[in-house]
């Protein structure tokens, strides 16, 4: 039998082809070759002889030319074979391709499941890096390493220990090879086991890691999409909605739950934390803990787990710890909810417990009932009360839970009268009997027969149960007091006579499973009708806020909050871009105005009543350098921070002439502007910046140009010219109005201003005989002033004189710097040629000169603080005061108030609640 190793055919234009076949003997290993070369000048004619036949006969004579003799039927079964092959050969292409694109195929699938593996990086902080892993994996190492070496020690004395039988050597050295053998052997097996603990250990941690790592993989995943919420999620979200809506109980807010009702120390709020399976609520011995009504939504979940509505912290009530921090909580609310003086309070304290087997429902824990009050008790706080009983239960669609304590007279009850009230004919009221454990001891057993069967009472209910809530013991747990509950009932004689009761009237799992059908049985039937009465309000909501505010859309405190918010700190941008000539004369006035009465009373009034011009200088230079080193510095700052504070008002003064202003935004934008200047301080470092510019400035004693003194002498008559407006004025309060103003506004002067005038008529006559006199009266001229003033019977003492002499004389010194400033205007060039030795007295002009180039420094020096500081920190100052405001409901309700605020507040509120209605309808819809 033959077999083709290799055929190839190729041809070309202009080139020869080369056939070659390539023929192997099944019987024998040699290779034959049959060349066909090409046809060149007229050689070859074998090729073509070969070339006319067919390939088979070709196939014959090349294998008949060396030799080989096929038999003549074995011809044709080869020449199948061939064929065969020929065909499989062709396709080889097909299969080659297929393989290549197999190839890529398979390659993108392994790239596609390359990255669709989990990103590991996260373990790289959980697992040893660098050194800890070299460390880690030496260890590994080196352990296995111990593991063979004593394996193969213990193989070793194995046969050895054969050995020694075989070449029999004596029992005693044989004995002593045993021991040593099985005491490695047992090394052996410690090692093993120590290995094999480790390896579980990895093990165990590597299956915790891939579950945390799933489990995050899970969350990323379920966060990304919208949770879907439950049943009992949502309807207690409409809860809090109308509790947030209607907290003053005026709004027929008639949607079901479930009101746990009873006296004092009941075991009401035992009942409930049976029901939720946790002990979640304060204990206090005969102590009122309930204050306020404290809303409890159940529902089913994996963990058991509590969380409040406004926090995000969840407490394990799995742990005894947390347990306790939640206890605390609740009383820390309950009694921050208390406020002026009160016992109790109708502020809802909300919060959700979640747990495996808990029964859906929305109960509302609320202040036992009392019929006497303490000592530290408000003297409303029984009617508080009952007012507040009575608003829940009045709900024609609350499930009343009426808790009555099983353990004391049921004549003291005041609990069944006020359910008798609201409910007279029992078509929604639960009664509970609590502490039956102690019932059947302490009371009748009949009268107990009674109230369960509903016949001591002239109350009606639904149902009666009776439940065991504890073995009053505070460290019990529920699953404890659940057993102890279970174990009373199956072994008290009270509960198994017959006739007595139904089993289901019993324990507290029974009473949450009636209670949770009666909720949801109450649900169905009265939320269209509830929906539908919202519906209604919103539609006469919206009327109104057609036809009383048409061009404006319905924003509420949030809304319009964050407007004010974008409004105030769009001003403070804008106190950025005033312009540094307008901040040099703000900050220039308002430094002058905080000075002013400084330089006057403290440094250029005692210098100039010094007497000499050298004196003055001397003085002047104390005075001001005194003045540099303590107060000016902060007084300085005080004035910048008055500019800046005075340009900030101003332009939110300017914002509100604008003709898009609304001024709902008004009093609020004042109290933050208020609130953030109150907290706002200049930087302390700039004080010390100051001084020392301050400092250095005053040292310099010389005009420069005539420019500067021109300035000087100017600034020095208009402070003057200021001083003596204000000394008039005082002057005229003083001796009262003038004839022409007696005359035209028909004005008269007072018994003392007459008697002013007088004693002025005398100081006159004094400053005119001496020009130059002194800030202060001689002994002798008060005695000569007070007794021309007796000869015209006028009688006044010194002290009278000197409080007129003070306003005169100021005036005739104002009056006698302001012309030496006139004549000094002209001596400048004197001034520069004679210096201090000047005739014409100028000390004045140069001290104010000093002053305004304080004052100019100073300003320049306070601008760029509020450009590159002061304003960015008041920004800050703003912001912080703006998100505490956003976070204070009671503020922003009292400082955005008016119709349209309220009217659009109620029709946010009515809106929501409606959709979250519908929305829950719709839930409930496709659950049935």
């Amino acid at each position: 039998m033959l077999r083709i190793y290799q055929n190839t055919y190729r041809r070309t234009a202009r080139k020869a082809v080369v056939y070659s076949t390539k023929v192997i003997c099944c019987n024998h290993s040699t290779l034959c070759n049959i060349t066909r070369q090409p046809r060149r000048n007229g050689a070859g004619a074998q090729w073509e002889q070969h070339h006319s036949r067919s390939h088979e006969q070709f196939l014959l004579a090349g294998n008949q030319a060396r030799g080989w003799t096929i038999p003549p039927h074995s011809r044709g079964y080869g020449m199948f074979v061939v064929r065969i092959l020929k065909g499989a050969l062709k396709l080889r292409y097909l299969v080659l391709g297929g393989a290549i694109g197999g190839g890529v195929s398979l390659s993108k699938k392994y790239e596609d499941w390359k990255e669709g593996l989990p990103d590991m990086k996260w373990l790289e902080d959980a697992l040893p890096q660098g050194e800890r892993w070299s460390q880690f994996s030496q260890n590994l190492i080196e352990m296995g390493s111990v593991v063979k070496n004593a394996i193969d020690i213990a193989k070793e004395d194995i046969r050895s220990k054969t050995t020694v039988a075989a070449l029999g050597i004596p029992a005693d050295e044989s004995q002593k090879l045993q021991s040593q053998v099985e005491t490695l052997q047992t090394e052996i097996m410690n090692v093993q086991i120590k290995y094999q603990k480790e390896l579980e250990k990895m093990e165990k941690e590597n299956r915790e890691l891939r579950q945390q790592y799933l489990i995050l993989k899970t969350n990323k995943k379920t966060t990304a999409k919208r949770i879907k919420k439950s049943l009992i999620d949502m309807y207690s979200e409409v809860l809090d909605e109308l509790s947030g809506y209607d907290t003053g109980y005026t709004m027929a807010d008639h949607l079901p739950r479930v009101v746990v009702v009873g006296d004092q120390s009941s075991g009401k709020t035992s009942v409930l934390e049976s029901i939720a399976k946790a002990r979640i609520f304060p204990r206090g011995s005969g102590e009122m803990m309930t204050r306020a009504p404290v809303k409890v939504t159940l529902a089913e979940g994996p963990y058991h787990v509590a969380q409040f509505r406004d926090t995000d912290r969840e407490y394990d009530l799995t742990k005894e710890s947390d347990l306790a921090d939640l206890r605390r909580e609740v009383e820390f609310r309950m009694r921050a909810s208390v406020r002026g003086g009160k016992t109790v309070s109708n502020e809802v304290i909300a919060m959700t417990v979640k747990g495996p087997g808990l029964q859906r429902m929305v109960l509302v824990d609320l202040p036992g009932i009392i019929s006497t009050m303490t000592v530290d008790m408000a003297s409303d706080t029984k009617d508080s009360i009952h007012q507040m009983t009575k608003h829940y239960m009045s709900n024609p669609n609350a499930i009343i839970l009426c808790i009555q304590d099983g353990s004391v007279d049921a004549e003291r009850s005041n609990v069944t009268d006020l359910v008798m009230q609201c409910d007279p004919l029992g078509r929604r009221t639960i009664f509970v009997l609590t502490k039956v454990d102690l019932a059947e001891e302490l009371a009748d057993p009949d009268r107990i027969r009674k109230i369960l069967s509903g016949k001591l009472f002239p109350m009606k209910a639904l149902g009666y149960y009776a439940v065991v809530t504890g073995r009053g013991r505070k460290d019990d747990s529920i699953d404890a007091i659940r057993q102890y509950e279970e174990d009373f009932f199956k072994n008290s004689k009270l509960f198994h006579r017959r006739g007595v009761i139904m089993p289901h009237q019993v324990t507290s799992r029974n009473l949450s499973l009636a209670v949770s059908d009666r909720f949801w049985k109450m649900v169905r039937e009265t939320i269209e009708q509830q929906a539908d009465a919202f519906k209604a309000t919103r539609f006469n909501l919206e009327t109104e806020w057609k036809n009383n505010f048409p061009r404006l859309r319905e924003s509420g405190r949030d809304e319009l909050f964050d407007k004010a918010k974008g409004e105030i700190l769009d001003e403070v941008v804008t106190l950025s871009q005033i312009s540094a000539k307008k901040w040099d004369d703000a900050l220039t006035a308002k430094l002058w105005e905080k000075l002013s009465n400084y330089v006057f009373e403290n440094v250029y009034l005692p210098a100039a009543q010094s007497g000499s011009q050298n004196s003055f200088n001397t003085m002047v230079d104390i005075k001001l350098r005194q003045w540099a080193e303590q107060a000016l510095p902060a007084k300085s700052v005080e004035a910048g921070w008055e500019a800046l504070q005075q340009e900030f008002i101003s332009l939110m003064e300017r914002a509100k002439k604008a003709h898009d202003h609304d001024n709902v935004f008004d009093q609020l934008k004042a109290a933050v502007v208020d609130e953030a200047i109150r907290r706002h301080s200049w930087e302390d470092k700039a004080i010390d910046m100051l001084r020392v510019i301050q400092l250095n400035t005053l040292e310099d004693r010389f005009v420069h140009d005539k420019t500067e003194w021109d300035q000087a002498v100017k600034f020095l008559e208009n402070s003057v010219n200021t001083k003596l407006v204000q000394t008039d004025e005082t002057l005229s309060q003083m001796f009262g109005p003038g004839p022409w103003t007696r005359f035209a506004h028909w004005k008269s002067i007072t018994q003392d201003q007459q008697k002013r005038r007088s004693v002025k008529g005398e100081l006159d006559k004094i400053l005119k005989n001496d020009v130059k006199h002194l800030p202060s009266l001689s002994y002798d001229e008060l005695t000569t002033v007070r007794k021309n003033l007796q000869r015209d019977n006028v009688e006044v003492d010194t002290d009278y004189i000197r409080q007129t002499w003070f306003p005169v004389y100021r005036k005739h010194f104002l009056q006698q710097a302001l012309q030496r400033a006139k004549e000094c205007r002209k001596a400048y060039y004197l001034y520069t040629q004679q210096g201090a030795e000047c005739e014409v007295s100028c000390s004045d002009v140069v001290l104010f000169w000093r002053i305004q180039q304080v004052i100019k420094v100073t300003g320049n020096a306070l601008r760029q603080q509020v450009i590159n500081r002061e304003a960015r920190r008041l920004d800050k100052e703003i912001k912080a005061v703006l998100d505490e405001f956003s976070d204070d409901e009671e503020r922003k309700a009292h400082l955005l108030t008016g119709k349209r605020v309220q009217l659009a507040e109620e029709l946010i509120k009515v809106r929501q609640i409606q959709e979250k209605l519908e929305e829950f309808i719709n839930s409930l819809n496709q659950e049935k």
